[in-house]
């Protein structure tokens, strides 16, 4: 039975696939990050510990790094047990440059070779959870874009280079097989793809009217269209920078699911439209124009919404330009 303490639930993987079902999740997702966790490793873990470990973590995410809570979505243990961490409407701090519209994994081991020998139990979690968030939210591709590794990411830059020279070995140059994208594509992704459930058509972009991007601080989210009605208490507000998906307005309000009465007042939004990167290796700038800095790179097929046009330069999110003519 799933149990909760210190604000975290922890699940096994069953629990979990039941779980995620039922969530209500504002911003939109398009991948999945995973990690190792390096400390704690296999040592630290005695069978029990699972909320001690996850606390101990979320103090030093605050405490040591400055972030607002802990850095990670879920945690899964080397016994298989999946413990909850920031809240799914919030974005992780995880992988510099590649945090928006993620959702973070961290495997609690050390997964380098030599270091700690994953367990069974951990393996299937691993791959259990990853398919059930496909499955939840189609939005992410099943495949080396839509599910990443932090080993891929330049740590400096953000930019993405499969591994060329990063320093960052994480999630493990063991981990299912290696660290690589070929790795990923061999080991990994054909386990993940046994599990996933490939619809007709993806439900998270039907009946869908526009897009939105949260202005304020913190949205609250509510169970009608006007304040009178109660704030939804499966989550939190959605945060300054959430894409949401509108699926009807009434009085200035918008209806934010499709499934659920949720709703945000709409003077908070600002209107994005939706676009496709269209070619490999497309630069993000800082600014617009190549004189900026390279925040990252994206590759053909990404999601990017388009808050404002300058020019031949297109804003994707605070100090994030890309030139048009690589979006569609």
């Amino acid at each position: 039975m799933s149990s909760e303490e210190n604000g975290f639930i922890k699940f096994s993987a069953a629990e979990f696939i039941t779980w995620i079902k039922g969530i209500s999740v504002s911003r939109t997702v398009s991948r999945i990050q995973h990690h190792h966790t390096f400390i704690p490793r296999y040592r630290q873990f005695d069978g029990s510990n699972h909320f001690e470990l996850q606390k101990n973590m979320r103090n030093h995410h605050v405490t040591h790094n400055g972030w607002s809570d802990i850095g990670q979505h879920f945690s899964v243990f080397p016994d298989g047990m999946i413990v909850t961490g920031r809240t799914l409407n919030q974005t992780p701090a995880c992988i510099y440059g590649a945090n928006s519209r993620a959702i973070c994994i961290e495997n609690i081991g050390n997964f380098d070779e030599g270091e700690d020998t994953m367990e069974e139990a951990q393996k299937h979690a691993i791959v259990a959870v990853t398919a059930a968030i496909i499955n939840r939210f189609p939005s992410i591709a099943c495949d080396d874009k839509g599910i990443i590794y932090h080993h891929w990411f330049d740590l400096s830059t953000g930019a993405r280079r499969d591994g060329e020279g990063t320093t960052k070995s994480c999630p493990g140059t063991a981990f299912f097989g290696g660290n690589k994208v070929e790795n990923f594509n061999e080991f990994f992704l054909p386990l993940v793809k046994a599990q996933v459930n490939v619809p007709d058509s993806n439900p998270g972009m039907q009946n869908i009217d526009r897009f939105v991007v949260v202005t304020a601080s913190y949205l609250n989210i509510r169970t009608g269209p006007g304040s009178r009605n109660k704030k939804i208490t499966e989550h939190g507000p959605a945060e300054r920078g959430s894409i949401l998906r509108v699926t009807k307005e009434e009085n200035g309000w918008l209806k934010i699911s499709n499934s659920k009465n949720h709703w945000v007042f709409g003077r908070y939004t600002q209107p994005v439209t939706r676009g496709v990167i269209n070619t490999d290796g497309s630069e993000v700038f800082e600014g617009p124009g190549t004189e900026y800095d390279v925040l990252e790179t994206l590759d053909k097929g990404d999601d990017v919404y388009i808050h404002t046009v300058e020019n031949s330069w297109l804003n994707i999110g605070p100090a994030r330009w890309i030139k048009n003519s690589l979006v569609t």
